[in-house]
């Protein structure tokens, strides 16, 4: 599991937001958040209604997020070469989360940010954070607020767009409507994360048949564009670790110095527009398992599937490379 350090700056802006705002009244905010969130129905309009939202979604959800989106975005630029965006488009990106990530992945960049969302009060808090940004990307992005339900908006051409967190809000018509118009837009490439629940993984699987469907490649996590092996009661999903402040401890309720966040995600490219990417040979999708010996591998490959790769000790260093393996990494042994 791969640990996600939330940016020194983003840190900074989110204390500085929840040490005006009494974390008892963001925790009553928050308990009503992850009711919604935990709903099995769309609700067809912005969870986050006003400030007192805005503020305890900050509070409970945008480091998680930022480490989700991140998390794939990472995995997405080591198949992606050296291509770089050069504008982005984040939809329901409320406070601003993978608008952060973004410019994380991509440090030093010059490209630009666009953030549409439904919500004026997230889009307002993300604007107030975001002056506190490093990154002038993440200063001058723009927020406008948009309806993300309803026929499909008219999405203006951009390099990368990101969808995060937010098809779980939309019903099955509207999540349609909005990956048709994300996948025109996107002249280099579309990553989608959702929660890592069966749930989550089913609007991912979804978009994946949508972005392929629309003639997109699928860079990461699959090796493959082929039908998803899991299927069923079955799910692929991962974990990003961050770690909690004092006070995000206090709104959450919770005691650990860290939280995991489990996520599904998919990222794929319009062909030709990332001349050196590929997807990956194989990557894990589960825990390694270390034994005396041996180490136990569950993979996705190609040709479309999973498999378990048994690497010994006396493989010398494949099974060095096996010991460090991670879930959700590639892995480069595959085949041999």
């Amino acid at each position: 599991m791969s640990t996600v350090h939330l940016p020194d700056d983003l840190r900074a802006a989110l204390l500085d937001h929840l040490h005006a705002t009494a974390p008892s009244q963001a925790s009553a905010q928050v308990e009503r958040l992850i009711e919604n969130y935990r709903g099995a129905t769309p609700t067809q309009a912005p969870i986050v209604r006003d400030a007192g939202d805005a503020a305890a979604y900050a509070a409970y959800r945008m480091p998680a997020t930022y480490a989700a989106v991140r998390s794939a975005l990472g995995a997405f630029r080591e198949r992606a070469g050296e291509w770089a965006p050069g504008t982005h488009l984040d939809l329901g990106g409320g406070t601003g989360a993978a608008t952060w990530a973004v410019a994380d992945a991509w440090p030093g960049g010059e490209h630009s940010s666009t953030v549409l969302d439904w919500s004026q009060a997230a889009l307002t808090l993300g604007r107030a954070l975001a002056g506190h940004a490093g990154a002038a990307c993440v200063r001058q992005a723009r927020w406008t607020r948009s309806p993300l339900g309803g026929a499909a908006p008219n999405l203006p051409e951009t390099d990368l767009v990101t969808v995060s967190y937010v098809l779980g809000e939309l019903t099955p018509g509207d999540r349609a409507s909005l990956l048709t118009a994300a996948a025109a837009a996107a002249r280099g490439a579309v990553v989608v994360a959702e929660p890592g629940t069966p749930e989550g993984y089913a609007r991912v699987l979804d978009a994946r048949d949508r972005l392929v469907a629309a003639g997109l490649t699928v860079l990461a996590p699959c090796p493959h564009d082929e039908e998803c092996p899991m299927r069923g009661t079955d799910w692929c999903h991962f974990a990003a670790r961050v770690q909690r402040s004092s006070l995000h401890r206090q709104v959450k309720g919770g005691s650990l110095p860290y939280e995991d966040e489990k996520f599904s995600y998919v990222a794929a490219a319009r062909p030709g527009a990332l001349p050196a990417a590929g997807p990956a040979a194989a990557r894990v999708v589960r825990h390694p398992q270390i034994r005396k010996g041996q180490v136990l591998l569950d993979l996705c490959v190609r040709p479309p599937g999973l498999t378990r790769s048994t690497v010994t000790k006396r493989q010398g260093p494949l099974y060095r490379a096996a010991r460090d393996a991670d879930w959700g990494e590639e892995w480069t042994g595959a085949g041999e």
